[in-house]
């Protein structure tokens, strides 16, 4: 599925060609239609593949750190370390790819919905758990707060996509988490 996932991230789910993924999965394509049905659900379980590796990294770089400062930072600039692996940056598959596909496939929508959910939870939980520690503002929005540390992914991954560089993007990590932490 890492093939998959590869070339979906290049060249999106439209531009992606069945004979490209063949040869990215090791397929021939009457195989991939008997394996997966059509090129959405190739799409799909690409998607399920790149999750289940995102959830394993979230939990082990937010979740497992007891520092919130520290997790943020971490899980930021890992990211940028996996949008920035291969040239051109190719940013996130998820935050770069499934916003185009979420408008004509519904099953992209509740996809890219649940995940977006998935990770504000996971955000959530650890701002709730600084802010019971007392290390987090009583009065804090963290609902807000965490939609917000997330959409800090979402920049880095646009913005790597782009051609902004990574020192600059590590700059902006450096400016954001101290901010989302509370103390600017």
């Amino acid at each position: 599925m890492a093939g998959a996932v590869d070339i979906f991230s290049r060249k999106g789910f439209s531009g992606a060609s069945l004979d490209e993924l063949a040869l990215a999965m090791q397929m021939n394509r009457p195989s991939i239609y008997n394996a997966f049905g059509d090129k959405e659900a190739v799409y799909r379980q690409a998607l399920q593949f790149f999750v289940e590796h995102l959830r394993a990294a979230m939990r082990e770089l937010v979740v497992d750190e007891p520092d919130l400062k520290t997790a943020l930072t971490n899980a930021y600039l890992t990211a940028l370390s996996v949008y920035f692996a291969q040239q051109p940056a190719r940013g996130c598959f998820m935050f770069c790819t499934a916003p185009v596909e979420a408008l004509n496939h519904p099953e992209i929508h509740a996809d890219m919905a649940a995940l977006l959910a998935e990770l504000d939870g996971l955000f959530e939980a650890k701002l709730r758990e600084a802010q019971l520690a007392g290390h987090y503002p009583a009065d804090a929005d963290i609902k807000s707060v965490a939609k917000l540390a997330q959409g800090i992914l979402h920049t880095l991954a646009i913005r790597s996509r782009a051609g902004e560089s990574q020192t600059s993007l590590k700059r902006l990590v450096k400016t954001a988490v101290p901010m989302l932490c509370g103390t600017p």
